[in-house]
């Protein structure tokens, strides 16, 4: 290769034949001269008798100069010119590619890749054959190892397959793999190392020994992103009034900021927080104040801008704060009374994690409400216990603590029957010496506490012996008496603490033990198991490398409950949601495992060896092939040669006659039309042609118009149909009658159509039309993602679609030209959606089909006729499927249940056959 400033060239050699111009300077310089032109009168014959002196017609020079500038194109756009060429990794050997893929790779993951592919584009000049070094692990038993080598173009299919990890790299284990390749491949070699820049918190993990043995092969370029932070959401802190996000990040010199959006789980923002971060700060944080009822809808934190798994935060019940009623026995202004009062140690216990309420017991009932205290006060009013039984029958929890009144004056409000009277030290039924707790039973929500020696009772109010206390026992004494009992009512709980809420009977107010004891029967009150122990908890949904929910990776496995806290993300345990039930249910219990639960403030990798050679990631041009220009330029000159030769010979009408009896009549004609006339280029009812609906995404809408470019000239080329280029329409303000199939893109956030909209597209498949809607969720399984499942709901919320199922075997969309068994896209598997065979409106024919395929981007075709987007896991092979049910979905939409006729039964069956 060779090259010329910002010019490289891959055929130098054809630049040889330059030299060989003037050799065509002698064999173009001569033209035979035009014929003249002679009025017939005799005496000019006469005239011209005596031969006058002859020379030869010379080539004019411009004429000349023209011929010689398009050899010359012709012979440099045969050498393959390339504008800003990348440039070669340099050293010798074979070119290895080594990339950090981890969580840090996510946020610009497009800009890794376009480095990836201008090196593989001067390798694929070069000769060289290259092989891939990933340094996340990957799911299951396999170690980390290097691809075997293959040809750069070979290469550049996988590079398009790759999606970063949402846990950290092991370098440590990719140098073992390096140190494995090297063995298998002796001998010199070059090294591009995509890096993300980061020292992870990891032993022996380091990145300068990894850095310094891709030195020792040979050439090491290492490309990071430069003047970009790496960025961290760790877990917030619940406060009582609202909740705090922090942010940890890599110093920049200058002051910055960053904004974190409070989400639902259906991806509406409900408030978002600014954290200012001072230059060279590694740490901010801000506060989300928000109020209970919404700030209970919060289920994820994201950081706006970023895509990543280290930019979101799964919020589960540990964060929601509820609701908790407070009512005395006496006194309301005694019940506050520091160290004495009935309620002041469950105020304190509870404040940070609740929103306690006062008031009477209709005052608070009147608004929701998911735990109600009574400290010592009986219910005596029927009015008052008829609310409370009908509450608790509704889901709400009844916590109780006994005393003096509640002792005298038992009501049926209470989990267990009571004895009459206290059992204290020196009463009638008393003990010698004050009792400790046992340790908690099974199936406590205590059970994973552990009561400490120096908590002790010296009174309580016992429970009546029978067959079912010790079910309803959740915590007793060293001697067996029950300390708290509950019963379950409904769908509620009533719960009974067998002493009072101060110190008067117990030193238990005064511990730790009763604030996570309180904290424990709130959380339950929410529906959330309190008791999981060391059950295994199952992965529900998981978080991918760009921070997107989807269903559990390959090969991640459940997690204790007990060491969900603690757990840093692998691949056995990606961050993301694990729980019971089926994701998605109402009785799913779910807890959260983020990323940035344990991982410190990202620390800048150190610099590479010396004598490495750096590269800035993002931003760098690509490169233009300047070859097909060149040609088609000195293919206009010779075109313009062409011309100028025959009008010299006469062979052409001259310019000036052709103006005369030509273009004036078309000039006359054109203002005599005015502009009435006239057409607008690209009238969709010129010809047939495909149309897709704009997002608003430049991205999706540009993959849906390379995809059906690419679909029409496969239809064209393949069948008797005539499909022109297709249109980007808005329904409700273009017209679709034109339009005999509309593809439609569904994005996680696309809004619901407006009147006019949905009355447009209803109109259109009243009369016909059919809509495809894909979901381009990767083809995940029977069902879609819930974000593809809530954006369906929306966009078809006011369209008239009629009931759907799966394509059958024998639909017409697997025969209307091709006979197919599936119908892929950019990826194979899951459903496709049709309307019921039973529905025989429309002539049998599906006005709606609905997949996830991705078919935009498999028929996609970029300028120079390329498919830019790969078809996983099928290569070839799945493309080619993916273009033939495109060809079957056009005929469908242009003959409709044509090919359902019986008529055409024998025909299918004799090529089922052959």
């Amino acid at each position: 290769m060779l090259t010329l400033g910002p010019v490289a060239f891959a055929a130098p050699w054809l630049l040889l034949a330059l030299p060989a111009l003037p050799i065509l300077y002698w064999l173009l310089r001569v033209t035979p001269p035009a014929p003249k032109r002679q009025d017939f009168p005799a005496i000019a014959l006469l005239r011209d008798l005596p031969a006058p002196e002859e020379t030869p017609q010379r080539t004019p020079w411009w004429l000349l100069l023209l011929r010689l500038l398009a050899a010359a194109l012709i012979i440099i756009g045969l050498a393959r010119p390339v504008w800003g060429p990348s440039g070669g990794r340099g050293g010798e050997g074979p070119l290895l590619i080594v990339m950090d893929d981890g969580w840090a790779a996510g946020a610009d993951w497009p800009d890794r890749t376009a480095a990836v592919e201008a090196a593989l584009t001067a390798a694929a000049r070069e000769g060289r054959r290259t092989a891939l070094l990933l340094t996340a692990a990957v799911p299951g038993p396999e170690p980390l190892r290097a691809t075997g080598l293959m040809p750069a173009e070979e290469m550049a299919g996988r590079l398009a397959a790759l999606r970063p990890k949402p846990w950290a790299p092991d370098r440590s284990a990719a140098l073992a793999a390096l140190t494995a390749w090297r063995e298998q491949n002796p001998g010199p070699f070059a090294a591009l190392y995509v890096a993300d820049g980061i020292e992870h918190a990891r032993e022996g993990d380091a990145f300068t020994p990894f850095a310094a043995a891709l030195a020792q092969g040979g050439a090491l370029t290492v490309a990071r992103a430069e003047g970009r932070p790496t960025r961290l959401l760790p877990t917030p802190r619940a406060e009582a009034d609202r909740l705090v996000v922090s942010l940890r990040t890599t110093p920049l010199p200058v002051d910055s900021e960053a904004v974190v959006l409070a989400r639902t789980g259906d991806g509406r923002t409900l408030d978002r927080a600014v954290i200012p971060v001072p230059a060279g700060a590694t740490e901010a944080e801000a506060a989300l104040p928000l109020p209970l009822e919404i700030r209970n809808q919060v289920v994820r934190l994201d950081l706006d801008g970023v895509n990543g798994a280290n930019a979101t935060v799964l919020l589960d019940e540990r964060f929601r704060r509820r609701p908790v009623g407070l009512i005395a026995g006496g006194a309301t202004t005694a019940a506050d009374a520091p160290l004495i009062g009935e309620l002041f140690y469950i105020d304190r216990a509870l404040s940070p994690f609740a929103e306690l309420r006062r008031g009477t017991v209709e005052e608070l009932l009147q608004r929701r409400l998911s735990v109600l205290v009574l400290a010592d006060r009986p219910i005596t009013e029927p009015r008052e216990r008829d609310a409370l039984a009908r509450w608790v029958q509704e889901g709400g929890t009844l916590l109780r603590f006994a005393g003096p009144r509640v002792a005298e004056s038992p009501d049926p409000l209470l989990p267990v029957p009571l004895r009459a009277g206290e059992r204290q030290i020196g009463g009638a039924l008393s003990w010698e010496q004050p009792q400790r707790l046992a340790p908690f039973p099974e199936g406590s929500p205590f059970a994973t506490l552990a009561p400490p020696a120096e908590v002790t009772v010296e009174r309580q109010v016992l429970a009546e012996p029978s067959a079912r206390l010790t079910g309803r026992t959740w915590a007793r004494l060293a001697d067996g008496t029950p300390l708290v009992t509950q019963e379950a009512r409904g769908a509620g709980r009533i719960v009974l603490f067998h002493i009072t809420a101060n110190a008067d009977w117990s030193n238990l107010p005064l511990s730790g033990l009763f604030v996570d004891m309180l904290r424990r029967i709130v959380a339950l009150s929410a529906g959330v198991a309190g008791a999981e122990g060391e059950a295994p908890l199952a992965p529900l949904e998981t978080l991918d490398g760009f921070g997107r929910l989807g269903p559990p990776q390959p090969g991640a496995q459940p997690i204790p409950a007990a060491r969900i806290e603690e757990e840093a993300a692998s691949p056995r345990h990606p961050p993301g949601w694990y729980g019971t039930g089926v994701a998605g249910s109402e009785a799913t219990q779910r807890r959260a495992l983020n990323l940035g639960a344990g991982i410190p403030a990202p620390r800048p990798a150190a610099a590479p060896p010396p004598g490495t050679r750096t590269q800035a990631i993002g931003g760098v041009p690509a490169e233009r092939d300047l070859g097909p220009w060149l040609l088609a330029l000195a293919l206009l000159l010779l075109v313009a040669d062409l011309i100028v030769s025959l009008l010299l010979r006469g062979l052409l009408v001259r310019p000036a006659a052709l103006a005369r009896g030509v273009l004036a009549p078309l000039l006359l004609a054109s203002l005599l039309s005015g502009p009435a006339m006239a057409q607008p280029e690209g009238n969709a009812a010129l010809a047939t042609r495909l149309a897709y609906v704009l997002t608003g995404n430049a991205e999706v809408d540009e993959i849906s118009r390379a995809g059906l470019v690419g679909l029409s000239d496969f239809v064209n080329r393949r069948t008797a149909a005539a499909l022109a280029d297709p249109h980007g329409v808005t329904p409700g303000r273009d017209d679709l009658s034109f339009f005999p199939l509309l593809y439609w893109p569904v994005l996680p956030d696309a809004p619901q159509p407006d009147p006019a909209m949905a009355a447009a597209l209803n109109a259109f498949m009243r009369q016909g039309g059919i809509i495809l809607f894909d979901t381009r969720d990767e083809g995940s399984g029977e069902g879609f993602s819930p974000g593809s499942r809530a954006a369906l709901r929306r966009v078809t919320r006011d369209l008239v679609v009629p009931p759907l199922a799966t394509v059958p075997e024998d639909h017409v969309l697997k025969r209307a030209f091709y006979l197919l068994q599936d119908l892929p896209g950019r990826f194979a598997g899951g459903s496709v959606w049709v309307a019921r065979e039973q529905d025989r409106a429309n002539d049998s024919v599906s006005p709606v089909i609905i997949g996830g395929h991705d078919w935009a981007a498999a028929w996609a075709v970029d300028a120079r006729g390329n498919n830019p987007y790969a078809t996983v896991p099928g290569g070839a092979r799945q493309r080619t499927l993916a273009y033939r049910f495109g060809v079957n979905l056009v005929m469908y939409a242009l003959t409709g249940n044509y090919k359902g006729d019986q008529v055409h039964v024998p025909a299918i069956l004799e090529r089922l056959g052959n």
